[in-house]
């Protein structure tokens, strides 16, 4: 995903801790600003992006004109070349599995995290100009992984100093959507994030028995979902018209995912650095409501939260409508201004 107005952009491989344990290679990009880097090295966003599919070309890093997510990808891109304008270098990694051939764990908080925290390291080794001072952005379920890199980056890298976060509508709530999806008895948006999710957690926990949980014809219908990415999950082939209630078994058994999912929900991190949640009103891939929950764990965790619902914004629309609010808050971080936090009088995003 190269910057326009970036000096320089770089593809990388680089080694990361995999979700299975062990080494694993990972890509991602480095945009490096113009000019001269003020004292201290250039100050550094790591970026986390959304959904874009469970196979390896499916990664942001691959992208061009005619990629299959060229269209999620040039609403990121024109988030990050605004950054990149603004003297921010970019470190952004496409998670294990993306990118390079293996298991990528969506929406696994922890791994996804570290992939992200690694791509930080990486950046530096190739760019010694990059300073040690950071931030991390992410959307949807990279908004998830954003909240996970920030809880664990003063630990999994503290060579570097970490001044905050922002979370572009971060995915949460994961029990209560697949409970809508094994309800609904119509086509859901929703779907293809289920299973991707389901996938994902069986292919690192064996406790998870995707035969006790999805009906033959589902099972049968998973290999698909690695046919292509996202957008062509939703729009082509079975999973585009699927019944939602009827891709699950009669008495499913979810006591395994429901343990792991609980561990990768967002909301019950403790954030010590400044965070900011952007949020659509008008999102329906991630609900409004979801992130009115995450955000009310955030704070009774201690979190300094400063939450922010952005009217008339759709899932994507969190970045357009809300990225010039987001690169206000890492400009006054970056200053060494105090976070604020609207915890005591959260607003809704749900209308």
């Amino acid at each position: 995903m190269a910057l326009p107005s970036a000096a320089t952009n770089s593809l990388v491989l680089y080694r990361s801790t995999g979700a299975a344990g062990g080494i694993v290679a990972v890509s991602g990009t480095l945009s490096v600003p113009k000019g001269n880097p003020p004292l201290g090295g250039w100050p550094v966003i790591v970026w986390t992006h959304g959904t874009t599919g469970l196979a390896p070309a499916c990664a942001p890093s691959r992208d061009n004109d005619t990629g299959p997510e060229h269209a999620y990808i040039a609403v990121i891109r024109t988030l990050l070349d605004s950054f990149v304008r603004s003297g921010y270098a970019i470190v952004a990694t496409d998670y294990e599995g993306l990118g390079v051939a293996g298991n990528h764990p969506f929406l696994q908080g922890v791994p996804t995290g570290r992939n992200a925290l690694d791509m930080l390291r990486a950046g530096r080794a190739i760019e010694p100009k990059l300073g040690k001072n950071y931030m991390v952005v992410g959307h949807s379920q990279g908004g998830q992984v954003d909240l996970f890199a920030a809880a664990l980056g003063p630990t999994y890298v503290p060579e570097f100093n970490l001044l905050g976060n922002v979370a572009f509508a971060p995915g949460s709530q994961i029990m209560d959507r697949i409970k809508l999806v094994m309800t609904s008895g119509k086509t859901e948006l929703s779907l293809p994030y289920v299973l991707y999710t389901l996938k994902s957690f069986a292919r690192s926990n064996p406790n998870i028995d995707l035969k006790k949980i999805l009906t033959a014809t589902a099972l049968s219908h998973l290999p698909d979902l690695m046919r292509g990415c996202m957008t062509h999950a939703l729009t082509t082939g079975y999973w585009s018209t699927a019944i939602s209630k009827d891709q699950f078994v009669a008495k499913p058994d979810l006591r395994a995912f429901a343990a792991m999912a609980q561990k990768n929900e967002p909301g019950l991190l403790r954030i010590k650095a400044p965070t900011m949640v952007v949020q659509g009103k008008d999102d329906i891939t991630v609900m409004p409501g979801a992130t009115d929950h995450a955000a009310r764990e955030l704070c009774a965790r201690g979190s300094l939260l400063d939450y922010m619902p952005v009217a008339e914004a759709d899932h994507d629309g969190s970045m357009v409508k809300g990225g010039a609010d987001g690169l206000a808050f890492i400009n006054a971080r970056f200053r060494g201004v105090t976070g604020g936090t609207n915890c005591k009088a959260l607003p809704k995003a749900e209308k």
